[in-house]
């Protein structure tokens, strides 16, 4: 993804970008490749990111956690768009869980 950075891009706008791209042909668009190679794959890439974005956070490297953390949300994107999930779904769902606190939300999960 190149280019100037709008001051308010939101994970809408990534999420956008990534349903756009995704119809490209896997020939000129990576994102595209990615879910023409199936949700597995593209899962598989995300737990790469974030085991990366693990070790830039454990090593204080700021820089590289912040390239690391893009890379995870990118390709978390490229999943939930892989698997049919709209980003609402997702945001309506941390929306309930903020609803109350964590340690309730978390003791409620564990039934």
């Amino acid at each position: 993804m190149s280019g100037t950075v709008p001051s308010a891009f939101s994970l809408d706008d990534l999420a956008r970008i990534v349903a756009e791209r995704a119809k490209a042909s896997p020939d000129e668009s990576y994102t595209a490749r990615l879910v023409s190679e199936g949700q597995g794959r593209a899962a598989k890439k995300l737990g790469e990111e974030a085991v990366e974005t693990v070790i830039a956070a454990i090593e204080g490297d700021r820089k590289q956690l912040v390239a690391e953390a893009a890379d995870l949300l990118y390709h978390l994107m490229v999943v939930l768009h892989a698997g049919g999930v709209p980003l609402q779904d997702v945001l309506q769902e941390l929306a309930r869980r903020t609803a109350q606190s964590g340690l309730a939300e978390k003791a409620s999960r564990q039934k």
